[in-house]
């Protein structure tokens, strides 16, 4: 899979999560494929586990992505996850084998107010802007 195809798969994937198709969300992922999440010492293994997962979660999920890159096997989406109205900054690596995710480690970050020792420095930034 070529670096196109590869960022097509990725956006679909992002498109179907954004509208909670569950079936297509999951079509990136490999069989065997992990999930991990280091934040809470998760780890789901197998696209089945994955798919079950995010499917019993019950808070209603919009995705704003800001960036995609990456190239060959290695791949990094940044976006914006928001349950039920609350932003979270997400970073997600993807690892591809033929085609496929075969592991995923996700990061999330909530939103926190500017500190003010460094004010002088600084300009605001929204975060939804995309790069």
């Amino acid at each position: 899979m070529d670096d196109q195809a590869v960022r097509a798969a990725l956006q679909r994937h992002w498109d179907t999560s954004d509208a909670s198709d569950f079936e297509r969300e999951h079509d990136i992922y490999a069989t065997d494929a992990v999930l991990d999440y280091p934040q809470s010492g998760e780890r789901i293994r197998g696209r089945h586990n994955i798919q079950q997962s995010r499917t019993v979660q019950p808070n209603k999920k919009r995705f704003a992505i800001r960036r995609m890159i990456g190239g060959g096997d290695l791949w990094i989406t940044e976006y914006i996850l928001t349950y039920d109205d609350r932003p979270s900054y997400v970073v997600s690596i993807m690892e591809f084998r033929d085609g496929l995710v075969v592991h995923e480690t996700q990061y999330f970050a909530d939103r926190f107010d500017p500190a003010p020792s460094r004010a002088h420095l600084v300009e605001h930034v929204d975060g939804t802007s995309s790069h």
